[in-house]
């Protein structure tokens, strides 16, 4: 059984693996990377990797976990200045920073985010997920007239894992049809216009009730 890293050699051992394992899939996808390549790339041997790593799917799910709370960090210290923002820009703003995470260290997260499904990185989302909860709660909280949108938990829920994906796919193509400015502005619309209904919706029902 794959041991936990306890002393800071053997945690630097384990980032290692971690990190050849990104350059390793990248590289040849998640099918055809090997933990001897992965190995190689670390520096160490396969046997020093099975003492941390039982197969590689036990080191996808390290770099799932890897990149999901390197996304986090990523938002977390934008939330103050998003939250404040109005809805629209707040998007914008999230997605430009989301396409430069992902195009970082010559597009290493991206190219893995194009096999997230194929290595289960969506069972590790729930972090950013919550995050992005949280963001829209405060947005809320400091805009409080959204509070009369329905279904907002729902809506919220889509709009965020239908933007992750778009973003990812239209950054993974080598000739997409429309420009990354046109996307993000059509998912800051998408969100905006459905809010500003629900808000004219909510304002007829309070104009009813009162006539």
């Amino acid at each position: 059984m794959a041991r936990k890293p306890r002393q800071a050699r053997s945690k630097a051992t384990v980032n290692a693996i971690v990190e050849a394992a990104f350059i390793a899939v990248a590289q040849h996808g998640p099918a055809a990377a090997t933990t001897r390549q992965i190995a190689d790339i670390a520096g160490i041997s396969v046997g020093s990797l099975y003492e941390y790593f039982s197969n590689k799917e036990a080191i996808f799910g390290a770099m799932s976990e890897r990149f999901v709370a390197d996304t986090v960090a990523m938002i977390q210290p934008r939330v103050p200045e998003l939250v404040r923002k109005d809805m629209r820009e707040a998007i914008l703003d999230m997605l430009v920073y989301f396409r430069a995470f992902l195009q970082e260290n010559d597009e290493l997260y991206l190219k893995c985010a194009r096999h997230a499904f194929t290595m289960d990185f969506e069972e590790y989302l729930e972090p950013v997920q919550r995050l992005l909860l949280d963001i829209v709660t405060q947005h809320m909280m400091r805009h409080p007239e959204t509070a009369r949108v329905r279904n907002i938990a729902a809506m919220t829920y889509i709009y965020i894992n239908g933007g992750i994906f778009a973003v990812v796919r239209h950054l993974s193509e080598q000739n997409p049809s429309i420009t990354f400015e046109e996307l993000s502005q059509g998912l800051s619309d998408m969100v905006g216009h459905y809010v500003d209904q629900e808000l004219a919706l909510a304002k007829q029902s309070s104009h009813n009730r009162s006539s």
